[in-house]
């Protein structure tokens, strides 16, 4: 089924100079932990000890590194010096240089996508002025792989030509983590709220893992432009936070990018992978697709969109292509003819295809068809990378009856193409 693709002459691959300035923690092994003199603390005691023009002479090295490659850098210093915890020190009486040197031992640069760029997906963009007739304006979400394979959260702008060609916008000079203010809701679950300068855009923000939950990676989001029963539209998403060891599912929702809310998913699906929203409400209750038995294609509801419980198969691995597992590759997508949903199959020698089918418009527990062979399938040009043997998608975009669907190859790089929804439902069976 490859041929009812076109394949875009485009390609976006890791760039080892996109860098964001994050927090940089250090421990005692609990052998040589010293009672009430953590070395977090020894550090901050060594840099007190420095006098005025060594201070100087240190901070104008650090400036001289970190100015050029990002903005505001004394802001971000200055702030990680105020959120570090457990120190015995003064800070009404540490000079503003004392300050910013803090901050900077307790920093670090972190390329974020030094390794690998792919698992996309694209929603429209929440500003459409000024687009040209039959254009449309696109946010890309991928998932970027740097040291120690840890995974973030990063965007692309560009646009979907009215010729079906896709332009995507030219990076800004910096790239910017988010600022990460914390509360409780009224359940007494964290909610956290993610947001970026003013003048940031949204192709600036990297969302790094900012949770002990997350402290391997922030992977594989699930985006979806969300209409709520009055109309309102905003921007939902799933994501997996691993921690090394363990896995758990968190939500984001935002208006238009600038600030990003993160929550934690509750329920029995807490630990759960892969799970992708519905793009409004059926019925008057969210639904979901998941995967949590990393096997099968699960179709889930609930009245609340952050609890999530039960479930049911709803489809199963039929072909060869798709033996060893299925799941979705992004939330599914509403047609006259139903539900569409790109699925992912994972077969002989572990390769990742993309395959797609259709569920029930009204009771999406029904599914009435799907495809036998590949939409996407690794080829010779994709097999090699990071991960080889890999096409993966976690979401496409449709446009009257034209999707397009950004898609990862061998867990590298990513890419494009387009497909027509006709000749895509009449291939199904």
């Amino acid at each position: 089924m490859t041929d009812l693709a076109t394949y875009l002459p485009i390609r976006l691959t890791p760039d080892s100079t996109r860098t964001v300035i994050r927090p940089f923690s250090v421990e005692d092994p609990a052998a040589f932990a010293v009672k009430d003199h953590t070395r977090a603390q020894r550090i901050v005691d060594r840099i007190m000890t420095l006098d005025e023009a060594t201070l100087d002479a240190e901070y104008a090295l650090v400036s001289r590194s970190l100015d050029e490659r990002h903005r505001n850098v004394e802001d971000v210093l200055i702030s990680r010096f105020e959120d570090l915890e457990g120190l015995d020190i003064d800070r009404s009486k540490a000079s503003r240089v004392q300050a910013l040197l803090i901050g900077a031992y307790f920093s670090e640069e972190f390329s974020f996508e030094s390794a690998a760029l792919f698992n996309p997906i694209v929603v429209p963009h929440p500003d459409q002025s000024g687009v040209a007739t039959g254009d449309t304006r696109f946010v890309l979400s991928l998932r970027g792989i740097g040291e120690g394979h840890i995974s973030s959260l990063t965007f692309r702008t560009g646009t979907w030509k009215a010729d079906g060609s896709v332009t995507v916008d030219k990076l800004g000079p910096h790239a910017l983590g988010p600022t990460v203010d914390r509360s409780k809701g009224s359940d007494g679950q964290e909610i956290v709220k993610l947001s970026w300068d003013d003048d940031a855009v949204i192709s600036d923000a990297v969302l790094y893992p900012f949770m002990p939950s997350q402290g391997r990676g922030i992977e594989d989001v699930r985006l979806v432009q969300f209409i709520d029963d009055d109309g309102v539209k905003d921007y939902r998403a799933t994501y997996t936070a691993f921690n090394g060891t363990d896995v758990r599912q968190g939500m984001l929702h935002t208006a238009d990018f600038k600030a990003i809310e993160a929550r934690g998913v509750q329920g029995e699906m807490y630990s759960g992978k892969g799970m992708a929203l519905f793009p409004r409400k059926i019925d008057g209750r969210y639904f979901m697709l998941g995967r949590q038995d990393n096997e099968n294609i699960w179709l889930l509801s609930s009245d609340d969109p952050y609890t999530w419980n039960g479930g049911q198969k709803i489809i199963e691995p039929k072909f060869p292509w798709e033996f060893v597992q299925m799941g979705n590759c992004g939330s599914p997508i509403e047609l006259d003819e139903g539900w569409l949903v790109l699925t992912h199959g994972v077969g002989v020698v572990r390769n990742y295809c993309v395959g797609a089918a259709l569920l029930d418009k009204k009771d999406p527990s029904k599914l009435l068809a799907r495809l036998s062979q590949p939409l996407l399938e690794p080829t010779d040009q994709q097999r090699d990378g990071y991960v080889p043997n890999v096409v993966y998608s976690c979401g496409a975009m449709l446009r009257d009856r034209t999707l397009l669907l950004p898609y990862g190859e061998a867990d590298n790089f990513a890419a494009f193409a387009t497909m027509q929804v006709d000749a895509l439902l009449s291939a199904m069976s």
